[in-house]
């Protein structure tokens, strides 16, 4: 069967993007102690993960049909219909998400805006009200992935349409009725990346390792334990103990 464009180039760059980005943080949460220099770098990959998720958000809004939100099947109906046909019968192919895909693209969006904020919150001071929230936010976002990547598998071997491929090139099977896309939109798949570029740059290029901060716009984030609070600690320690031999 022939190909058919279904997902522009900005929809693509977004989802191994955003997935990258994600991965990367998580790992450093699971491999990598909170008080380790490098510990740092899972909030600068986090913020400019929630600046991708931004520009995502406008894509959803203004861009081409199949990255709109409102070309997502979201009805709560047709997801269980999805999942119990695709354990039952052949099913319903969709050209685009189906809804299994649709939902979980939505609240892993949703998750890494939640992120975010509460990211952010943290960096500003108030580590204990939120961190929490945040690290909830995290497992979730990580177990709804691995269910969409098994999901993706699944209905991959049920119909073999290739969905699999369909977010590296673009293309599915052009079924019956089906409306490809015009264009890839590979100007706005360029702005997209310098914006999310120079926020990148930004946020490393006023990060400071030895004080665990970054400058954001004129608002200081800490990002970790500093080295200089880490000698501060270790000093008071030391002079504590020298009274106690005193």
């Amino acid at each position: 069967m022939d190909k058919a464009k279904v997902y522009d180039l900005p929809t693509r760059l977004f989802h191994w993007l955003f997935a990258g980005l994600f991965i990367a943080a998580f790992a450093i949460t699971k491999l990598i102690d909170d008080e380790s220099p490098w510990f740092s770098q899972h909030m600068l990959l986090g913020m400019t993960l929630f600046v991708t998720t931004l520009l995502r958000v406008v894509w959803g809004i203004i861009g081409s049909r199949y990255a709109r939100f409102s070309s997502f099947p979201l009805n709560p109906l047709r997801l269980i219909e999805y999942f119990r046909e695709i354990f039952s019968t052949k099913g319903r192919t969709y050209f685009a998400h189906n809804p299994a895909s649709a939902w979980a693209a939505v609240v892993m969006i949703g998750l890494a805006l939640g992120l975010g904020v509460t990211g952010y919150l943290m960096a500003s001071g108030q580590k204990e009200a939120f961190e929490d929230i945040h690290e909830l936010m995290a497992n979730a976002f990580a177990f709804v992935a691995v269910a969409h990547v098994a999901g993706v598998v699944l209905h991959s071997l049920r119909h073999r349409d290739g969905i699999a491929l369909s977010m590296i090139n673009g293309k599915k099977d052009n079924e019956e009725g089906a409306s490809p896309i015009a264009s890839s939109h590979r100007w706005v798949a360029m702005g997209m990346m310098g914006i999310i570029g120079l926020f990148a740059f930004h946020f490393y290029k006023n990060y400071d390792a030895a004080q665990a901060t970054t400058n954001v716009f004129g608002v200081e984030l800490q990002l970790g334990e500093s080295d200089s609070a880490d000698h501060q600690g270790t000093t008071k320690e030391g002079a504590e103990h020298e009274d106690d031999d005193d």
